[in-house]
């Protein structure tokens, strides 16, 4: 049985999602979501998940998985992922991971840490004081308790700063010593990683075409309001989905519809830039693809997994 992985990664509307179909058609393949926003069940429009068509093209798992109230951490979405790689090797069919968030790709390419699990009173009892203080405040108090995470963690980065100082609480230790000695579970695997590295003036037309679809017939108004009537804790990742903040401060009259969708633009082509960037520090050995003849792009690729 063939140990073969396909890891697919690149910046938001590089053209991951039409290559991935593609390649799963002509390689008997399955894809895996490796984006943390495409996970959320409540979020369709704002994170671009597979439309229902592209998944009758091919097999998709872990897409409008989880609840936007739940936390998830790589770590559950690695377990998740491996059982789905099993499966799909037992079908002899490759799995195909796809998406932009470096952290998942990293859990396979270099391993995990074994940070035993958080009860939920220290977790509980974080992230009432991250609302308490506020995220700069937090930070500082962060950086006293585990000094290892200055410049490791952005103080923007309230999620990891969260997690980091849970650790800590709960081990004495830092969330950086656990992640030394970390080793990949799939040593054993035929890893093939690609990028996508779309050239920046086709990506920012790609989220100026993304952003429109987004407005149409208000679908992604409609999908923050109900988000809004959930009530989901501020210190969650889904509040930090681009179009959330945007499309409140629109709704709640601070700004006008042209403003919301010009700040959207912005902040996904700023997005797409700190991707390219996270890209040249941890994936420097990965085959970067780019053609803008997709024939040529989808040859290139099959030369790459096979």
């Amino acid at each position: 049985m063939s140990k073969k992985i396909i890891l697919l990664a690149g910046p938001t509307a590089s053209g991951k999602s039409k290559l991935a179909i593609i390649l799963a058609r002509k390689i008997n393949g399955e894809i895996i979501n490796a984006d943390s926003m495409q996970l959320y069940k409540e979020f369709n429009i704002l994170s671009s998940r597979p439309s229902k068509t592209e998944t009758k093209q091919a097999r998709h798992h872990l897409y409008g998985l989880i609840s936007a109230k739940k936390y998830f951490s790589a770590g559950e979405w690695l377990k998740k992922v491996k059982i789905i790689i099993k499966l799909c090797l037992k079908k002899n069919k490759t799995p195909i991971i796809v998406g932009g968030t470096g952290l998942y790709f990293n859990t396979i390419t270099k391993g995990i840490s074994k940070i035993p699990n958080i009860d939920t009173k220290i977790r509980n009892k974080t992230r009432k004081l991250f609302e308490k203080v506020g995220p700069q405040k937090f930070y500082e108090m962060l950086i006293l308790l585990d000094p290892k995470v200055k410049n490791r963690i952005q103080p923007t980065d309230s999620q990891r700063s969260q997690r980091a100082y849970e650790v800590f609480l709960k081990t004495r230790k830092s969330f950086f010593d656990w992640s030394k000695n970390t080793k990949s579970e799939f040593i054993n695997y035929d890893i093939k990683t690609i990028f996508l590295d779309t050239p920046r003036e086709e990506i920012l037309k790609n989220i100026l075409k993304r952003t429109k679809l987004m407005f149409k017939n208000n679908k992604c108004i409609d999908e923050v309001k109900k988000f809004n009537s959930l009530r989901v804790n501020k210190s969650l990742s889904a509040n930090k989905l681009i179009g959330v903040q945007e499309i409140n401060n629109y709704l709640n009259g601070l700004i006008s519809l042209d403003q919301c969708i010009e700040l959207i633009n912005v902040k996904t082509r700023q997005y797409a830039k700190r991707q390219k960037t996270w890209a040249r520090g941890h994936m420097k050995n990965w085959n970067k693809l780019y053609s803008k003849d997709f024939t040529i792009l989808l040859k290139k690729t099959l030369k790459v997994v096979s």
